[in-house]
């Protein structure tokens, strides 16, 4: 019996590795075809447009709904590729922009894009100086209005194969499978267009609290500083999150009240060995990042729940566009993703732990959101205030 195993075995193993090798090949192939530049730089592709005009009908037909006042909020968009940064929904927009909270001017005069438009109306653009003087993926001022910014779908993809080369192993680099990564992370226009509500959340924090957004983006010079890969702190990390998960998910308030107290006091506990300022900078960044992504997650599981909430045409012709319908399953499968990223290094850590106290003041705290921009005020104060409410 062993003399037959023994070459079935080997059989098996064999054609293992063959199947490896040619799926080694196959990658190595593919990639040779990925892009490195977008295909036009000096105006948007009609894709982009429709990504760009569905993100604002979105949040003005439902961000109400997340925030009082965000979905009518007047925010325009700004959009860069490798060679140009572009502006959608500012008619004339004064000169440049300037980066915040440090203050930063940059660029010069827009200009409008001739025979160009999105939804009826002219955007502008300008030639970017340097590669690196670009306005980034957060939020800048042009002229008196915080605008929500962001690469372009194109470009955020070519940055993505880019940054995910540098960071693998030279002998990996030639057959990693970059766009199988890229649709795992990323590839949906739904989370393009969740990203942009990100951005434009930013914007609206910028707008109703300017020295609180300058004060939780500026603390981020501490993350040199957090000792992210000390292995007992991750550790505690991890039971504190799992508290917080179970709190989520659990069946009854009563328990989710019972989870939430447990968390806090794991909290507590983890931030005896942690320096005071360290521990601020963990709620301001969950505050800042933590909320934004909530708010992301949130607009886009209210489309997938609202019946009458229809996108607009053109953006049904994304052949990567889903209509939101897989959006409040994905929000809950980012809980089991705020499990994992309390292993990793860096602040993603922060980004969810904020987004699941977000979750569970929802349930807990009826009016939460409207405390969320008090001096002070941080997710973690609001969670406590659940604990001491009859």
């Amino acid at each position: 019996m062993k003399k037959k195993l023994f070459p079935l075995l080997r059989g098996c193993v064999l054609a293992f590795i063959f199947l490896c090798l040619i799926a080694t090949g196959i990658s190595a192939w593919i990639n040779r075809g990925l892009p490195t530049q977008s295909k036009v730089t000096d105006r948007l592709s009609e894709l982009e447009k429709a990504r760009l005009a569905e993100a604002v009908h979105l949040r003005q037909a439902l961000g109400d709904q997340v925030w009082l006042g965000w979905g009518q909020a007047d925010i325009p968009q700004v959009v860069y590729n490798e060679a140009y940064a572009f502006i959608v929904g500012y008619p004339d927009p004064p000169s440049g922009w300037t980066m915040m909270p440090r203050h930063e001017s940059r660029g010069g005069a827009w200009q409008i894009v001739p025979a160009e438009a999105v939804e009826g109306q002219p955007y502008y653009r300008q030639a970017l100086s340097s590669p690196d003087l670009t306005p980034e993926n957060f939020t800048v001022m042009v002229g008196q209005k915080w605008a929500a910014s962001m690469q372009t779908d194109e470009y955020s993809e070519i940055a993505f194969y880019a940054g995910f080369r540098e960071q693998l192993p030279s002998f990996v680099r030639p057959v990693f499978p970059y766009r199988l990564a890229w649709n795992l992370i990323a590839g949906k226009t739904d989370t393009t267009i969740q990203g942009l509500a990100h951005e434009a959340f930013h914007a609206y924090q910028g707008t109703l609290v300017p020295s609180r957004l300058a004060e939780a983006e500026n603390i981020n010079r501490l993350e040199s500083q957090y000792p992210w890969d000390d292995a007992g702190l991750t550790s505690a990390w991890k039971s504190e999150m799992e508290l917080l998960v179970q709190a989520v998910r659990a069946p009854t308030d009563t328990e989710a009240r019972d989870l939430a107290s447990r968390f806090l006091q794991a909290r507590d506990q983890r931030r005896l060995s942690l320096k005071a300022e360290l521990a601020d900078y963990e709620q301001q960044r969950e505050w800042l990042e933590g909320l934004a992504k909530y708010t992301e997650l949130e607009l886009g599981r209210l489309a997938a729940v609202t019946p009458d909430y229809a996108p607009l045409p053109a953006i049904l012709a994304d052949p990567n566009f889903n209509s939101y319908q897989d959006r409040a399953r994905f929000m809950s499968e980012q809980l089991g993703e705020a499990q994992v990223t309390q292993g990793r290094n860096g602040e993603t850590r922060l980004y969810y732990s904020g987004l699941a106290q977000a979750m569970l003041l929802d349930r807990l705290l009826p009016g939460w959101k409207e405390k969320a921009f008090e001096p002070d005020v941080t997710i973690e104060t609001l969670l406590r205030q659940t604990l001491i409410a009859p």
